[in-house]
């Protein structure tokens, strides 16, 4: 194709307009942080690292520590992983692997229209459905089995109070399922037909098929997908709200209620009063921002090294 007089200026002004898109970017990245520190400064300034050393939180005498917020965080995205990282392995091997091909398509969108769903009904649900579930059946049942187990039992002890740090973690395991699944289901296509075929001209089942050929050639990618639901979890707000009790003392049983960084903004910001009761909710939005960009970071590498960065999106 001949090049015009007009294309090398065309280049050139393509090329400005995407430097300068990435430069505003990054400044509003920047400009976002420095904003979180400008705001934190009071609490950064009056507590400093022991600002995550303890869970003490009494607006009325400003004392105010992150641990439990903190903990909060990372146990309830803990639960979510763990349950619903392998449903969705399970999902997307069945939709690549096992399902009938007409019912591929169908069920694939019924998954991803999950990710449309808004947060507080997730909340709302999880409050006047799942929450009675699990006060009456789950959590009784839990603490008559787990719960007599050494060491593995002050996890499940105490009363069933339905909401609580396990009610928050299964309700984000069901809301990180969508994006999970959906970036699982594009890894594992990309797998060349070719070593299937391969695999299955030599006797493998399915299973090994899955086990010895899919996942050893995805398992980057697939370290991506679990690491986007992960973010996905870290920063829940409004469906955790509604379950988790909104405690900060940390406590041992995950029947217990509890809190997260995300849901003790939504609570609390409204109503704080002094810089630095301010300072302290914005400090802990600055761990969430820094615990954030860690985690999604770490994804995006590994999602780049598969190709699939443009499917995560």
């Amino acid at each position: 194709m001949p090049v015009t007089p007009e294309q090398p200026a065309r280049d050139a002004l393509f090329l400005g307009a995407s430097r300068l898109a990435t430069w505003a970017l990054l400044s509003l990245l920047l400009a976002i942080l420095l904003t979180l520190v400008i705001g934190a400064w009071p609490a950064l300034v009056e507590y400093g690292p022991s600002f995550l050393a303890t869970d003490a939180w009494n607006p009325v005498e400003d004392v105010y520590g992150g641990l439990g917020a903190l903990l909060g965080t990372i146990v309830t995205a803990v639960i979510a992983m763990i349950v619903g990282v392998p449903v969705a392995f399970g999902v997307a091997i069945f939709l690549t692997e096992l399902c009938p091909w007409p019912l591929r398509r169908p069920i694939g969108t019924a998954i991803e229209l999950l990710a449309a769903v808004p947060s507080i009904i997730y909340g709302i649900w999880g409050l006047f459905v799942l929450a009675p579930v699990m006060q009456s059946t789950v959590q009784p049942a839990l603490a008559a089995t787990l719960g007599q187990v050494p060491g593995l039992g002050r996890l499940f002890s105490g009363p069933p109070l339905g909401i609580g740090m396990l009610t928050a973690g299964l309700i984000l395991a069901i809301m990180i399922l969508p994006i999970v699944t959906t970036i699982l289901r594009d890894v594992f296509q990309t797998v060349p037909p070719i070593y299937r075929e391969s695999a299955y001209g030599l006797g493998a089942t399915t299973w090994e098929v899955v086990w010895h050929v899919v996942l050893p050639y995805s398992r980057t990618g697939a370290a991506g997908a679990v690491l986007l639901g992960l973010g996905r979890a870290l920063g829940e707000t409004m469906a955790v709200t509604f379950v988790i009790g909104n405690a900060h003392h940390i406590k041992a049983s995950l029947f217990a209620p509890g809190t997260t960084i995300a849901s003790t903004l939504a609570n609390e910001f409204t109503e704080a009063v002094g810089d630095l009761y301010t300072g302290a909710l914005i400090e802990l939005g600055l761990v969430l921002f820094g615990l954030t960009v860690l985690v999604l970071g770490a994804a995006r590498w590994l999602l780049a090294r598969t190709g699939l960065e443009g499917k995560a999106r």
